[in-house]
């Protein structure tokens, strides 16, 4: 299904429900989720659990919710974050670990958005009146800026153990870890066992058109739950959306490998280009730099648009191209061929 003849590589967020995944929708059982009624919801939150290998798991409106209630839970004002410094907690979320938890941030370096335990082992502060108290460690996979980097395994559980080490908990911003499964054939629960908490966002590559999920304890979801009311992120008859979720989790996850593909062919025809620099992409996040000889990202930007093709500046010489489930190879040979043209 495509909605429209314009190629939109801005985000994989633009993707719309396919007819399968509205008539879900449409044929939800629902209840009153605030009471706990909802039995799509409910099963909804079971099935993420159990994928993730975590005690319970609870549905929110979006992504940015699920990581900031689960800072707020893990965290007091006064605390310190430990995280990369172009992670999508700090750049992306509108300054909300300061507004909603009081806490300040420590901005780790690394290629790709990927720090070590070292690194971490830095960053702690000393147990002294003086500083900020460190409390959480933030690893987002697949990394946004970073190119949709994966981090891989070992090196979160060299972190881990670390972090516990020096009695810090850890959260993942997973909104993308399908992507990164998809891309390794590691489980969700073989990422999800080195976290205390995780998020996990439906309306990214997996297609849904709202909902991200927190999976962790009881007690924290329990925890978790009452932040939710208090941010407004409570919802009545949410079965509707959660059953988009569900059909996501059950039809979309496999076919991310077709994204992942579509990001590679994309990047080896835009290498004819001299005036790009390409960044090899993972998954299915795709940057590019444009040679200042020629002009900025937002000049190509808009030369592209003008064609039908639309993709994100990111910066001054940056150009993020995301694939998803409305893009063809076909359209990935268009897009190739329309940005070769307005650069030459």
């Amino acid at each position: 299904m495509k909605p429209c003849t314009v190629i939109d590589l801005r985000s994989d967020t633009i993707t719309q429900p396919t007819d399968g995944m509205r008539q879900a929708m449409a044929k939800a059982q629902v209840g009153d989720d605030v009471f706990g009624d909802d039995p799509t919801v409910n099963a909804l939150q079971d099935r993420v659990a159990d994928i993730f290998n975590k005690q319970a798991a609870l549905f929110v409106p979006s992504g940015t919710m699920a990581n900031q209630i689960s800072i707020r839970a893990h965290t007091q004002p006064g605390d310190e974050i430990i995280c990369h410094r172009n992670s999508h907690v700090y750049i992306y979320e509108a300054g909300a670990p300061a507004a909603i938890s009081g806490c300040s941030m420590a901005l780790l370096d690394g290629e790709r958005g990927i720090f070590n335990a070292e690194d971490v082992c830095q960053a702690r502060r000393a147990d002294d009146q003086h500083f900020p108290r460190s409390s959480l460690v933030v690893v987002e996979n697949t990394n946004n800026r970073g190119g949709g980097s994966i981090w891989p395994l070992h090196h979160i559980a060299a972190i881990q153990h670390t972090a516990a080490e020096l009695d810090l908990r850890m959260h993942l911003d997973g909104a993308r870890i399908m992507n990164a499964c998809v891309a390794t054939g590691t489980s969700p629960a073989q990422y999800a066992q080195h976290f205390d908490s995780l998020s996990l966002c439906f309306s990214k590559g997996l297609g849904a058109p709202v909902g991200s999920a927190i999976a962790g304890s009881r007690q924290f979801i329990a925890k978790a739950h009452r932040i939710r009311k208090m941010l407004g992120g409570a919802m009545r008859q949410a079965g509707i959306l959660a059953a988009a979720a569900n059909y996501a989790l059950e039809h979309n996850i496999a076919r991310l490998a077709d994204d992942h593909r579509n990001a590679a062919m994309l990047a080896q025809l835009l290498r004819s280009c001299p005036q790009l620099s390409v960044i090899e992409p993972e998954t299915n996040l795709l940057y590019f730099d444009v040679d200042p000889d020629w002009g900025t990202a937002e000049k190509l930007q808009t030369a592209v648009q003008n064609v039908g093709l639309l993709f994100l500046a990111v910066g001054k010489q940056r150009i993020r191209a995301v694939t998803h489930l409305h893009i063809t190879e076909n359209d990935v040979d268009r897009a190739a061929k329309i940005t070769i043209k307005a650069l030459a």
